[in-house]
C-alpha cells in the first residue's frame, strides 16, 4: 500500500489568521494546538463545546455561529475542517484552497487535504509529531499516548535545564565550537530505551503464515 509521507515541517502561525470549521471536542483539540502556536483563530459552527465558549468569552477566539461560507476563508493561511460526515464541504474547501492559496485539512479526508495532521506529543517546549502517513491514525494516537508516559515531569525539568545552559553559554562562551561541545556533553548519556508490544489481533492474524514458515524451514 503506497502513501505519500509528505514533507515534515513546522508552520509559523504566530499572529496569522486560521479558521476552524466545527465546534466539538475535535475542534477543541485543534484550537488548543493553534493557540499554542500563537495563531489568530476564527471558529465557524452553529454550536460550540463548552471549552470553546469559554475561549470566545475571554476573547481568545472569534466565533461565527453559523455554517461555513466561502468568504470565511479569506486571508487565512490555514483552514481545519473537523466535520466528519460532510464530504461536499471537504471537496468545496479543497477547491477554494486552490484559488485562495491556503492550506486545508479535512478530518478523515486525506484526498481533499493539502497537509497531514500528525498526533502531537507535548512536554514543556518539546513537540514531537507522530505520523503514519495516513496508514493507521489510531496507531499514531497510541504511540503518542505511550510516549506521554515516557516523557515525564523530570524530562520537562531536564529540558528546561538544557535551555538555561544554552542561554548561559551564549552569554559567557564566545567560541561556537566550545558552546557546541558543552551542549553535546550535557546530553551525553541521555537515551530512550524501550520495547514494542504488539496486540493479539495482529499476532493471531499472522499465525498461519508463521506455522507454514516453520514447517518449510524446519
Amino acid at each position: 500500500m503506497s502513501h505519500n509521507a509528505g514533507f515534515q515541517a513546522t508552520l509559523d502561525l504566530d499572529g496569522r489568521q486560521c479558521l476552524v470549521i466545527g465546534g466539538d471536542e475535535e475542534a477543541v483539540d485543534k484550537i488548543t494546538r493553534l493557540l499554542d502556536a500563537g495563531a489568530k483563530i476564527t471558529v465557524v459552527h452553529p454550536t460550540l463545546h463548552v471549552d470553546l465558549r469559554k475561549l470566545t468569552a475571554s476573547g481568545k477566539i472569534i466565533h461565527r455561529g453559523r455554517s461555513f461560507r466561502s468568504g470565511d476563508a479569506q486571508d487565512c493561511v490555514l483552514v481545519l475542517n473537523v466535520l466528519k460526515d460532510d464530504l461536499a464541504l471537504a471537496k468545496s474547501l479543497y477547491d477554494i484552497a486552490k484559488t485562495e492559496r491556503f492550506l486545508v485539512w479535512s478530518i478523515d479526508q486525506a484526498e481533499y487535504s493539502t497537509l497531514l495532521m500528525p498526533a502531537l506529543l507535548k512536554r514543556g517546549p518539546l513537540r514531537m509529531a507522530i505520523s503514519t502517513s495516513g496508514t493507521a491514525p489510531a496507531l499514531a494516537r497510541a504511540l503518542r499516548e505511550n510516549l506521554e508516559e515516557v516523557f515525564d515531569e523530570e524530562f520537562d525539568q531536564f529540558l528546561d535545564w538544557l535551555g538555561a545552559l544554552r542561554d548561559e553559554l551564549k552569554k559567557t562562551e564566545s567560541s561556537d565550537r566550545r558552546r557546541r561541545e558543552r551542549l553535546l556533553d550535557a546530553v551525553d548519556g541521555f537515551a530512550l530505551a524501550g520495547t514494542l508490544q504488539y496486540p493479539n489481533s495482529w499476532k493471531l492474524s499472522d499465525e498461519p503464515e508463521l506455522d507454514q514458515v516453520g514447517k518449510e524451514g524446519g
